[in-house]
């Protein structure tokens, strides 16, 4: 039988421990599930989730890999690394769950000179690209799914690998590294919050409105429900009180970001 292996993190209030097969295998796990945070020796705290990723062989379809959570098969793929965009959402799902003092938006979020710029979107939005192509202007990373705000309205990076899709249909994970850009570590007020539309072919089309629309679209886009949670209202209206918000169309990934560079100010 194969020795299995295992670590453990810490993310925010969740305990994830994944175990593998061998350590290749393992060696996927290690490098996308939070990279920038340190291991933990498995079993010295009882995890919250537990994600296993494991060799079965090829089925019928050509699958040879598996994840399974909390012992419940949830995805397979022909390539362990097919797996690791499943992985980082299950991840995501548990940590949300658990938090305790942060409340999390979808929205990517980044550094520009000491703020954080926030682009709050649902999943398919885009935010993924427009936070890769910023990295590659000398941004450093918060998220490309979820900022999370604390209490005084500070955002907090949610530094999980970015997942692009760049023309597939699929998502491949890439860390910020390899975009050459540095992930951010410590809470920073938010400086800027854009509300940004897809329109192929639109050219950059933005304008200045007012905070409480912004505020709107970080309830809009949270996953806590306000009846849960009703401290949220205040939470974000702190977010968005120093933050210069603009709302409007944007065309490609990489236009928007060099727009995005010049409305901020901040050096590329």
């Amino acid at each position: 039988m194969t020795e299995s292996l295992a670590f453990a993190v810490r993310a925010f209030d969740c305990t994830i421990e994944a175990t593998a097969d061998s350590p290749e295998t393992l060696a996927i796990a290690n490098r996308y599930v939070f990279p920038s945070f340190p291991r933990m020796e498995a079993g010295s705290a009882p995890p919250d989730v537990s994600l296993r990723l494991e060799e079965t062989g090829e089925d019928d379809t050509g699958q040879r890999f598996r994840l399974s959570k909390d012992g419940e098969a949830m995805a397979s793929a022909g390539q362990a690394i097919g797996l690791v965009p499943h992985l980082i959402h299950a991840i995501d799902e548990a940590v949300v769950q658990r938090l305790a003092a942060l409340r999390a938006v979808h929205a990517g979020a980044v550094l520009l000179n000491g703020q954080a710029l926030l682009l709050p979107g649902t999943t398919h939005a885009g935010k993924s690209s427009i936070v890769a192509e910023l990295l590659r202007r000398g941004a450093a990373y918060f998220s490309d799914e979820y900022a999370l705000i604390d209490a005084r309205g500070l955002a907090h990076p949610y530094p999980r690998p970015l997942l692009l899709r760049n023309g597939s249909p699929e998502q491949s994970p890439v860390l910020a590294g390899e975009l050459n850009a540095p992930v951010g570590d410590a809470p920073a007020p938010v400086g800027w919050i854009l509300l940004l539309e897809y329109q192929a072919g639109s050219s950059w089309r933005i304008s200045p409105v007012p905070q409480s629309l912004a505020l709107v679209a970080l309830l809009q886009n949270t996953p806590h429900a306000l009846a849960d949670a009703p401290e949220l209202i205040a939470i974000f209206e702190r977010a968005v009180a120093g933050a210069a918000c603009y709302a409007g169309k944007r065309a490609e990934a990489a236009d928007a970001a060099a727009e995005i560079i010049r409305l901020t100010g901040c050096p590329a």
